[in-house]
């Protein structure tokens, strides 16, 4: 048994924005936003599933939008990469969103809150190793809300989630899981299965139910990530290299002071803070290993993986 990737927008959407995932997607904001608590009972999906055949565009940069029952609006982003300005385009965002309820000649009272649900497969905040965070309008002294809740940004960061799958306890540790995990799982585990929305959502990941379309058009966009690596990798190289060149000119150690930059930046882009011990072994890396760890970052999914590298290269 295999499961599609939620990372990929077309997954996404197919299971948290398609007709029959109405129920699927409350137990997910509950579980992210409300820390499992049921205060959603019911919810509207705006934007229904429609995988665009073009699989570069996302709609305005987002998932899935949704209206809860009490008429909060939230918007859903999966990001995979970090690209520049992104936390600028999650503000944008959220405020569109906000502003655009207010059609002409309807009063202020006609706004509603907005909540920017953004789950990344890269580290936002170096500040903290908290999976989820929650951004409001606040007080700085006091710290109390701003009137009402009116704006709120909840952030997943997907690299920060450690937990294995026999040490979930809470929905919300089984709901990160999946959307981390599920391509490497061979069976819905029982843990999951217990949850009957995680379940039904397993059971639409099974790449054996795509439709040929389907498996079509998420393997265009399997086929875009991949270029988007390759992109990212050849930057580095033409850094690289320009690093070597620089170095022929000014001294060798120069030049290879130069590479470790390039290097470390990615890793911090990609995991926070680096550990000491794996600075340490970086570098005593040569120009050459250091270029192999260059492409190799990709591969990692949290900073033990790399200082696993590290240690036997």
């Amino acid at each position: 048994m295999r499961f599609i990737s939620p990372k990929t927008d077309f997954a996404f959407k197919k299971i948290f924005g398609s007709e029959q995932s109405k129920d699927i997607l409350i137990s997910f904001l509950n579980a992210i936003i409300y820390s499992g608590e049921d205060k959603i009972q019911d919810l509207e999906i705006i934007d229904p599933y429609n995988a665009p055949s073009i699989v570069y565009l996302k709609d305005s940069y987002l998932d899935v939008k949704a209206v809860l029952d009490d008429k909060t609006k939230v918007i859903i982003e999966m990001q995979v990469e970090s690209v520049e300005a992104f936390y600028k385009r999650v503000t944008y965002n959220l405020s569109k969103t906000y502003v655009n309820q207010l059609e002409s000649g309807v009063g202020y009272l006609g706004l509603n809150p907005v909540i920017a649900l953004t789950i990344t497969d890269f580290r936002m905040f170096k500040n903290t190793e908290q999976v989820i965070t929650r951004f409001s309008f606040m007080e700085e002294n006091k710290k109390f809300i701003y009137r009402d809740d009116e704006m709120k940004m909840v952030f997943v960061e997907l690299p920060k989630f450690k937990k294995e799958l026999e040490e979930l306890e809470s929905i919300t540790d089984k709901w990160i899981y999946f959307i981390k995990q599920a391509p490497s799982l061979q069976m819905i585990p029982e843990t999951m299965s217990r949850v009957p929305e995680l379940k039904k959502a397993m059971e639409i990941a099974q790449r054996v139910q795509l439709t040929p379309e389907e498996e079509e058009r998420l393997h265009k966009q399997e086929l875009f990530f991949q270029d988007q690596k390759g992109i990212a990798i050849r930057a580095r190289r033409e850094g690289l290299e320009k690093g070597r060149q620089e170095g022929r000119q000014e001294g060798r150690q120069e030049g290879e002071r130069k590479i470790q930059k390039i290097i470390l930046r990615q890793i911090q882009r990609r995991f926070g803070t680096i550990e000491s011990e794996a600075l340490a072994l970086i570098e005593q890396l040569s120009s050459e290993d250091l270029e192999l760890l260059g492409e190799a970052i990709f591969d990692f999914n949290e900073s033990q993986e790399l200082l696993n590298y590290l240690q036997n290269h």
